[in-house]
Formats: C-alpha cells, structure tokens, sequence
C-alpha cells in the first residue's frame, strides 16, 4: 500500500509516494523545471502545453528517482525581498563609487580580504558569495569551503575602514541570504554577532 506523505528528512518542496526499493519522490522545483523546457520545446506557452508540461515532469519524477538529497533551501519571500532591494541598492551606491574613483586621478590601492562567515553549508557559500559578487568595487576572488571564508578583492584597500567596511557588507549579506533561503539552523547561526578574527 503506498502513502503520501512528506518526508521528515527531504526538502518542504517534495513528497514521497510509497516505501522501500519502490519509493518515488515528487519533487516541485523539479517538475516546474522540467515544466518550463516543455513548453520551451514547444516553443508556445499555452495551457495544453503547460498541463502536459506537469504529467511529462511528473512522469520523469515516478519513472526515474533521484536519491535523497535536501539542499538545505527555504523560500522566505519576505527576506527575499528585502534581499533583493539590499542588494539594488548597494549596487546603484557602489557602480556611483566606483565610477568616481575612475574619473578621479590618483592611486587607488587593492587588497585581498579574507572574511570568515558564519554558516558552512555549500548553498550558503555560494549564495553569499554571489551576492557579494553582484555589488560593483568588491568581488569574491576564492571560496575556501574548508574554512567557510570567501576572499575578496576590494578598491581602495589603504583606508583601515573601507577595509573593516568590507568585512561588514560581507557579514550583512550574509545574514540577509540566510534569512531568504536559509535553515532555521542557519538563520539561527546569522544571529550570533559576525567573527572578528583574522582569516
């Protein structure tokens, strides 16, 4: 007898039909994906389309599983939301910085920074570092997954403070991430206050 229900260990976004060697997973993401091909194969979005999109999806989903994997993902709209415009706005405030300091002679000194983050999880890193990256005047140069710390190069590294405020939009990013598409676990690890200590 086979039973619907969600998995306790699987993302919130999948359910698993029976047990055993016969358990298949339908999983969301993934029939929305493949979904989304269909009708690009199709080449027009129509409802016909689309509903044979989701049976062709779900069909993959039953005739061929995937192992168990949970990505640690969540969707919080509202933390990505606020992500989002954080990082509009940090984007608009550094593109202007950035392109004084083109138009303004003189000598504007880089460095590489080393910022150890709070959450160690693969998703996370890369969605910080992303994030990071996206912001004109600071990109993310080496994830060291071992350690969690991504390397960044920043402009006008001779100022201590661009230095420190480096560190800190990092950190802030981090925290904003986390709280868009992070576990409780690591929305609970950006609370604590951000490492200090010299990578």
């Amino acid at each position: 007898m086979s039973i619907l229900f969600r998995g306790n260990r699987r993302s919130p976004y999948s359910w698993t039909l029976g047990g055993g060697t016969s358990r298949r997973v339908l999983d969301l993401p993934l029939i929305a994906w493949l979904t989304v091909i269909w009708v690009l194969l199709w080449g027009t979005l129509s409802w016909a389309n689309l509903v044979n999109g989701v049976l062709v999806g779900v069909a993959v989903c039953l005739l061929f599983p995937l192992p168990a994997v949970d990505l640690g993902l969540r969707l919080r709209p509202l933390g990505i939301v606020h992500l989002v415009l954080s990082l509009l706005w940090d984007m608009a405030v550094s593109s202007v910085r950035v392109t004084r300091m083109i138009l303004t002679p003189g000598p504007y000194p880089a460095a590489v920074v080393a910022v150890p983050l709070r959450c160690r999880s693969d998703l996370m890193l890369t969605a910080t570092a992303l994030a990071v990256s996206a912001v004109p005047g600071g990109s993310v140069i080496e994830v060291r997954q071992a350690t969690a710390t991504l390397f960044l190069h920043v402009l006008d590294a001779d100022d201590p403070q661009q230095i420190d405020r480096a560190r800190r939009s990092v950190w802030h990013t981090e925290r904003l991430t986390a709280r868009a598409f992070g576990t409780a676990e690591d929305v609970r690890l950006v609370a604590a206050p951000p490492p200090e200590e010299e990578a």
